[in-house]
């Protein structure tokens, strides 16, 4: 068995917040181990909504507080990673059925207000007779209101984040199972294993348990300790289809169980719609959508939209499961997005339970405040106002950065230029210098590939396919097999 030596912090759990707070810790001086028993980003964090936004609809329920942090990590985002990340406008057609008027102006008037909102324009009314935006919906529907949120690519934002935990000296495993953990002589002493069957060891001076779905497999399986928190699981499930309106802007539309569906711009010339809201029991790894869940996504959007989709229209579906914290309440669309820790014995273990994409950065502080009394020498907090890979942009400013990039690198294909900048920002040179190589397709090259596999963790063609890129969408099954071969 490889002894891996001994670290400060092991971290179970390459989704969001595992790699969010491997990065964070990494960077105040810990030593960090990171082992993921599947692939960076394979299970919640690649299968979300692709938002980052505050949560109009968490209003409803009181959640000030969680509402306020996620609008003022909308904007820290959009800073830290203008490659992946950018502000989009959300069209709501009023719905005097589901929430009168006054409630929905003054639900965004909150909305505008509490996060101290900075880059993006504020809300305002449309008149869907006249406006562009009302080209797409039924007459029956007059006024909308328009607010800002922000897109995200959630896959790559989960791999950026490791890639800046390594690049700050951690160890990060992937396909590496935590199978086995206990206390001694004032370590943990996990045993973890690889996807091929070999085995190694670490002792650390703490656990972070952020696996998600898993967390309390995790907890009882690999630790065999107990938590008097419990995780609720949450099927949410998307479909794909065909763009079938003009303009950048998504749509949020009301349903009759007072849940919205968001229904946004996706790759170009797609439209994703979700999300449901649906009691999970079973095995995490094998969720997946139901005919149930697809009739209500298509009736909540043709109840708006003059086109009227059926089965036929969905090109594929992707469902994740939210691992939410059980606060017990009857309505899972009611249970919180907001997150909880649980920190266990000498030395800790702390668990992560909840959290959404939008907060992972501050979920990771407050767990690394959590942890402070066991390191009392770690440096501060300083995730603020850094930028992820690739996002070192002055200003943040995407489009001068591209265009810059376009003047330095006039002879590639723009097509396969803008793709490079928009998944890598800044290094996006890193893959051009040294020619593209062989075409696989689309705007995916053998450079990419290279580059993925090198820096970026991609094992398997669907690594490359469908989380770090999003071309699995576009290639033929023969394209996908030249892709493969080459792992």
């Amino acid at each position: 068995m490889k002894d891996l030596g001994q670290v400060d912090l092991a971290v179970i759990g390459g989704g969001i917040n595992g790699c969010g707070i491997a990065r964070d810790a990494a960077g105040r001086g810990l030593r960090v181990l990171l082992c993921e028993k599947d692939d960076l980003a394979q299970g919640t964090s690649s299968r979300s909504g692709k938002l980052i936004h505050g949560g109009l609809r968490y209003l409803e329920y009181y959640e000030f507080r969680l509402v306020r942090e996620a609008l003022i990590e909308r904007e820290v985002l959009l800073n830290a990673a203008p490659h992946i990340s950018w502000p989009m406008r959300f069209v709501l057609p009023h719905s005097p059925e589901q929430r009168p008027a006054w409630l929905v102006r003054t639900g965004l008037f909150l909305y505008d207000h509490l996060g101290g909102r900075k880059k993006l324009p504020p809300c305002r009314t449309i008149d869907l007779s006249r406006a562009p935006e009302g080209q797409a919906i039924k007459p029956d529907y007059t006024k909308a209101f328009e607010y800002s949120d922000c897109w995200v690519d959630d896959a790559r934002l989960v791999v950026l984040n490791a890639v800046d935990a390594k690049e700050r000296g951690a160890t990060v495993l992937t396909r590496t199972a935590a199978t086995a953990a206990r206390r001694e002589n004032g370590l943990w002493h996990l045993e973890l294993t690889a996807a091929g069957g070999s085995k190694s060891r670490v002792r650390a001076k703490a656990i972070a348990n952020a696996a998600g779905p898993w967390v309390e497999n995790v907890i009882n399986g690999v630790i065999r300790a107990n938590s008097a928190r419990r995780v609720r699981l949450v099927k949410g499930s998307h479909i794909i289809v065909p763009k079938f309106w003009d303009g950048a802007n998504a749509y949020v539309f009301q349903n009759h169980d007072k849940r919205i569906v968001f229904v946004n711009p996706y790759q170009g010339k797609f439209g994703l719609i979700g999300t449901t809201d649906i009691p999970f029991e079973g095995r995490a790894e094998d969720v997946a959508i139901d005919a149930n869940e697809i009739g209500y996504l298509l009736a909540a959007v043709n109840r708006y939209t003059k086109k009227q989709l059926t089965r036929a229209d969905i090109v594929c579906t992707y469902s994740g499961v939210r691992p939410l914290y059980d606060d017990n309440a009857a309505n899972p669309s009611a249970v919180t997005r907001d997150y909880v820790f649980d920190v266990e014995g000498t030395p800790p273990l702390l668990s992560v339970f909840g959290g959404k994409i939008t907060t992972y950065r501050k979920l990771a502080e407050h767990a690394l405040e959590k942890l402070k009394p066991f390191f009392p020498a770690m440096k501060p907090g300083w995730t603020a106002n850094a930028p992820l890979p690739g996002g070192d942009m002055p200003d943040g400013d995407f489009d001068s950065f591209y265009r810059e990039l376009r003047q330095q690198h006039s002879t590639f294909p723009e097509p396969t230029l803008h793709h490079l900048a928009r998944l890598y920002g800044t290094r996006a040179s890193r893959i051009l210098d040294g020619g593209l190589g062989r075409h696989f397709g689309g705007g995916l090259y053998e450079a990419e590939i290279g580059y993925l596999r090198e820096h970026e963790w991609a094992m398997t063609a669907d690594d490359v396919l469908t989380r770090r890129t999003k071309f699995g969408l576009f290639f033929s099954e023969k394209e996908k097999d030249a892709v493969a071969a080459l792992f």
